[in-house]
């Protein structure tokens, strides 16, 4: 397996698919890269190099106690840049994995980037307030801390329905997926849980879209049950200069992962892979 060590020593794991420009794919909590497979052998098998890291605190890479906020995630990621000497690399990231993102870009720039794509992604800001009444209201998020400690098991088994509509008529989930969330889940620190929870919950990246100066596409469901549209995807294409806001309707939050709306993402993905 590779690694990258980073600047304060943890280990952070990679796959690195194919050849020809980079892709970077970043993913969402609690998951890790094994949620981009689908997306880096399309990527791989028409030309580009698919690259898929797992954040520290998540899957195969190493587990610290501290370190679970944007800009350690986003030191990381330029960590692995840097280390792959990464140039004119595209960034896929959803959600969680969209703050990654956008913070990278604010702490970094865009020197070493082309494109980036937010699909159902966390930024500008998740938090219900006065000035965000569209946000997810706070005990939302204390909920979710309670339930990874009180039991993170049957927490995540019941947090999948959710996550890809499951609980909707007609939906195509499958029980593979919903199986391989809980399998993700599960390779997350508990620890690494309840922290990124604070994390994306109260972070505002508002100030860090403002500079992207990329082309971006912004995919977004508009039946996403934990990332609502109104409060992130629909506001990060009004802020961000050259963005371009795709809206599936029906779609969850898992739109990457279930069969449909996965395939119609690839071909939305590649379309713009080869602008």
């Amino acid at each position: 397996m590779a690694f990258v060590t980073t600047r304060d020593g943890v280990e952070i794991f990679y796959k690195d698919w194919g050849s020809g420009p980079p892709v970077l794919f970043i993913h969402g909590w609690p998951l890790n890269a094994d949620a981009w497979e689908d997306q880096m052998k399309w990527v791989a098998e028409n030309g580009f190099r698919g690259i898929a890291h797992d954040r520290r605190g998540h899957g195969r890479s190493g587990q610290p106690w501290e370190g679970y906020d944007f800009d350690t995630f986003a030191d990381d990621l330029a960590d692995l840049i840097q280390a792959l000497d990464l140039r004119d690399v595209t960034l896929v990231a959803h959600s969680m994995g969209g703050g990654e993102l956008a913070r990278y870009i604010g702490r970094h720039g865009t020197g070493r980037v082309r494109k980036a794509v937010l699909l159902s992604a966390i930024p500008p800001l998740m938090l219900k307030s006065d000035t965000n009444p569209e946000g997810v209201p706070a005990d939302v998020f204390q909920g979710i801390k309670d339930g990874i400690l009180r039991e993170r098991s049957e927490f995540w088994k019941d947090t999948a329905e959710g996550f890809f509509s499951a609980n909707r008529p007609g939906n195509k989930v499958t029980q593979g997926n919903k199986d391989a969330f809980w399998f993700m889940a599960m390779h997350e620190s508990i620890k690494a849980g309840v922290d990124c929870v604070t994390a994306f919950a109260e972070t505002d990246f508002t100030e860090d879209l403002k500079k992207f100066d990329i082309p971006t596409l912004v995919v977004h469901g508009d039946d996403d049950q934990v990332v609502p549209i109104d409060a992130t995807g629909r506001k990060s294409a009004e802020i961000i200069p050259d963005a371009t806001l795709k809206v599936y309707e029906g779609g969850s939050h898992g739109i990457a992962l279930v069969p449909g709306d996965k395939e119609k993402f690839n071909r939305d993905l590649l379309d713009f892979l080869r602008k």
